[in-house]
Formats: structure tokens, sequence, C-alpha cells
């Protein structure tokens, strides 16, 4: 992937003797060199692969936005400047929630595919040990991308260019119930613009829906819900959308309407375009559950033909099961 690095800061994220959450400035600015490259590199790529994300835009009075413009539009406005500010409010937003992790905070300023970007991440530290010349065991700490949670990234090509646009603002939302999207709103100053998640369970009840408009052959609904998958694993695999227009291209008419007329007609408010989710799009075509003990799961098309459901007894009766479950079964009897 090509990669310029522009300008990038890092900060250390410590607890001091009394728990509290500090933050170690440097003495200079971080270098721009193949490592630092390398870690933007991977952290870009991580936010990028993330299915839990959310959107958002600036408000009118956003702090962090004016801050941020003048800085990476203006040669007068030190990038260090500029980080140590918002470092010392980010510190402040963040030791208001139960989360306050330690960890490396990176500012990073820098363009991708033509595409300009400023990202804002705390990657976490990963106990490790080292073994020096002599011999001795040492601690240490490692940074691992892959375990990022606090994250956000803003595309200000899109920000410049398309100032209605609400999604340019793009931030993990991780950790269900522990305030991580209020914490990116009260730093960054956002409004929530798009939740791809929300957008894809509308997008299966609307699929749902348009088969039930007018679908009676069991295997007609099958190939709309096996097309609508397929079509939102090729997006999400290739780093593209689910364009409802594309997506409606793809599947058949229903009582003389195609989808997205559908969609638009019934007042779905789905948006135009929207990252994928697999796991949901995987659920027009597979069932399953999870509980007390036991884990379901079955093509959709086995209902009523092999798997059979009687609501009144809560009872799931399997005709044919798996040659090594029925091993597995013998045996255990």
């Amino acid at each position: 992937m090509s990669l310029e690095l522009i300008a990038i800061n890092l900060f250390n994220l410590v607890k001091n003797e009394n728990e509290e959450l500090i933050i170690k400035m440097p003495s200079t600015e971080c270098s721009i060199n193949v490592k630092s490259e390398h870690l933007v590199m991977d952290i870009h790529r991580t936010i990028s692969e993330k299915t839990n994300k959310g959107f958002g835009f600036f408000k009118e009075d956003s702090d962090f936005c004016k801050c941020s413009e003048f800085t990476l539009s203006s040669k007068s406005a030190p990038f260090a400047d500029f980080t140590h500010g918002q470092a010392n409010r980010l510190l402040s937003e963040l030791s208001k929630y139960p989360f306050a992790d330690t960890g490396l905070l990176i500012f990073a300023h820098y363009r991708s595919l033509a595409t300009e970007y400023l990202v804002v991440s705390i990657v976490p530290f990963i106990p490790g040990m080292t073994v020096d010349q002599g011999l001795h065991i040492q601690p240490t700490n490692y940074i691992d991308v892959s375990k990022i949670t606090i994250a956000a990234r803003i595309d200000f090509t899109e920000f410049k260019y398309n100032p209605s646009s609400k999604r340019y603002v793009a931030y993990l939302n991780a950790r269900s119930g522990r305030g991580v999207s209020d914490f990116f709103f009260d730093f960054l100053d956002i409004e929530n613009g798009l939740e791809p998640k929300a957008e894809n369970l509308v997008l299966k009840q609307a699929v749902e829906d348009f088969i039930s408009s007018g679908i009676n052959d069991s295997e007609d609904a099958h190939s709309i819900r096996k097309s609508v998958k397929e079509f939102a694993f090729n997006a999400a695999n290739s780093g593209e959308e689910v364009v409802v227009t594309n997506l409606s291209e793809e599947l058949p008419a229903v009582n003389g309407a195609d989808f997205a007329s559908y969609v638009e007609e019934n007042g779905y408010e789905l948006s135009d375009s929207f990252p994928a989710n697999k796991s949901i799009a995987k659920g027009l075509v597979e069932l399953k559950g999870a509980g007390g003990g036991l884990k379901i799961s079955f093509d959709r098309q086995l209902l009523s033909e092999r798997v059979f459901y009687n609501p009144e007894t809560d009872t799931l009766t399997i005709k044919g099961t798996p040659p090594n479950l029925r091993d597995q079964l013998v045996r255990a009897k």
C-alpha cells in the first residue's frame, strides 16, 4: 500500500503510583522513517479492516476541527504544538471514563491513495520479555496494533471537498457499553453520521420484506438471500461498500418493482451506500444461536426439510445428523 507520512507524534499514556492516568510528552517530534511509516500503515489497515466502526462529522463549533484544519493547511502551525495541545485534551476526556487505558498515543498526518488523513489512536502495550547480552531476562513492552480498540481517522480530503458528508470521521466502536463512542464524540466534537451495523440490519429486514411481498417459491427466496449475502461478502473482501442501486441490479424484480425502488417507496431510510457486515449478511442464509451450553447453526434452506421447530414445545427436531456428530453421539451414549 502506498502511504506518504507527512507528520507523526507519539505520547506515552501511563498510570502513576496513585493509579491516575498521566501522559509523558516527547522531548522531540517523532522522526519520519521506514519504521514510523510501517506503524502508520498498520494502523490505517487495521482501522480499514475493522467491521465495528462508526462514522460521524464535525460539529460546527468543534475545537478539534478548527485546530487540526489550521495545522494541516498552514505551515506556520507546527504539528508538534497541535498534538501536544490535543494530547492534553484527550487525557482530560479519557480520564472521565472507567476504561482509561495505558498505551502509545499516536497522532499521524499522512496521504494514502491520494487521500489525506489524520489518525488518532491508542495502541495498547503487550507485556513481554527480552534477554540481554549477559543472558539476563528483562521485562519489556511491545505494541500490538491488531488489538487497537480506541482510534479515530479523519478523511480530510472528503471533509474539504464534500463538506456536507456525514461520514468523514471513522471511529472504532469495539467496547459495547463502555462509552468509547461517547469518548470520541466529546474529544473530537463530532456527531453520529452513519452506523454500518444498523444499516446492515435494516438491509437484512428490507430483503426479507422484499421477498415476502411477492416471492412464494422457497428456491427463489433462497436465491435472493444468497445473492445479497454474496454481494455483501464480495464488497467486504474487496474493501468496497454495499451500494443499494448496484445490489438492486443483481436481484430480480418482485411484483414489478426492483429492490432499490422497494426500499425507497417503503421508507426504510437506508443509506445509498455503507460498509458491509459479513456476519449480518450471513444471517440471511444461515440460522444460528448459542446459550445454555448449546451452539446450533444450519442453512436456512434446511428449515422444514431436515430441521423442524415446534414453537409450542420449543423443540428442534433434526433428521439426518452430520456423520462426525453422529459418531460422537453414539460413543457418548
